[in-house]
């Protein structure tokens, strides 16, 4: 297909603009295309960002791509806790939790349809019950509403910071004070975008608490507690501080350790949350243990500072 930009399009953004041309296609759908090379602006690849200035020749190969939709797939689930509202399964790491561009499958969503065959459905046909997340090498415990009144009171409980979750993390270093709290606005970092950051004065309002559970020569053994929910939360406050976490390379954690075993997966982990019954209003707890691959490095660490 080949499309010509309008004086009158000037400033609009390139994903935009084949947006509004094409709306047959969805703006995420038509943003691929872009990334994979088929969308060009004067015969050259480009960006979904680019703004046009409003006489270019754009140049759009389609493809079809696999349908916007979550299918069931035989994965193998670990279900803490179960019931007519909702589920808490504790997720491993590695795994997405619903299906976006690169990962078309095998997310903890196409393992969850499998199981239990239908989920709320205002998370659309692509995050059927997904009420929070956690990152793709993040484990532990994560809850899914099974009905649409149940997804309604627990996306209002988090939205109301109602819901208490507990992370177990390893960091760099030893922090100084046996507790603390971490208060810094989180914005996306301007620098590398795959990230977030808390180096900067602008971002929205975050507050982590944290107590040591241990300390070694090289490292910390943290419990933190979240009181709001930004993307990276965790993971940018520790890095911020000079603390990352374990085995984050993208904040700033080395790749390998030196007398340690690799770790495939950053040190974070979901252990705890705490939430009111969607149907009775009395107070869940569910715990997620530590995953074997987490306390088999801690052991490692143990024996390291021997």
């Amino acid at each position: 297909m080949i499309l010509e930009a309008e004086a009158a399009e000037a400033g609009l953004r390139l994903d935009l603009f084949l947006h509004r041309r094409l709306p047959q296609y969805s703006r995420a759908r038509l943003q691929e295309w872009i990334r994979q090379g088929r969308v060009r602006v004067g015969g050259r690849p480009t960006k979904p960002s680019l703004v046009l200035k409003g006489s270019e020749v754009v140049e759009v190969e389609p493809v079809e791509l696999p349908p916007l939709k979550a299918v069931p797939e035989a994965i193998p689930l670990e279900v803490l806790y179960e019931d007519e509202d909702l589920v808490a399964v504790n997720k491993p790491a590695g795994m997405v939790v619903h299906a976006g561009a690169g990962n078309p499958s095998g997310t903890l969503v196409n393992a969850l349809l499998h199981r239990f065959q239908t989920l709320s459905s205002l998370g659309g046909d692509l995050r059927p019950g997904i009420v929070h997340r956690l990152d793709r090498y993040t484990s532990g415990v994560i809850l899914i509403a099974r009905t649409d009144a149940a997804h309604r009171s627990l996306a209002a409980q988090f939205s109301g910071r109602e819901v208490e979750k507990v992370y177990l993390a390893l960091v760099h270093g030893r922090l100084a004070a046996d507790s603390g709290r971490i208060d810094k606005p989180i914005a996306r970092d301007p620098q590398r975008r795959t990230r977030m950051t808390a180096r900067l004065a602008a971002g929205r309002p975050a507050l982590t608490s944290y107590r040591v559970l241990r300390r070694w020569p090289r490292f910390s053994y943290l419990e933190l507690r979240l009181h709001t929910g930004r993307t990276h939360q965790i993971r940018a406050h520790l890095a911020a501080i000079g603390h990352p976490v374990v085995g984050d390379r993208l904040y700033g954690a080395p790749a390998r350790i030196p007398g340690l075993p690799a770790l495939s997966r950053f040190f974070l982990h979901a252990h705890r949350i705490r939430f009111r019954s969607p149907s009775t209003g009395r107070p869940l707890t569910v715990e997620a243990p530590l995953a074997v691959e987490l306390e088999a490095f801690l052991e490692a660490v143990e024996r390291a500072s021997e």
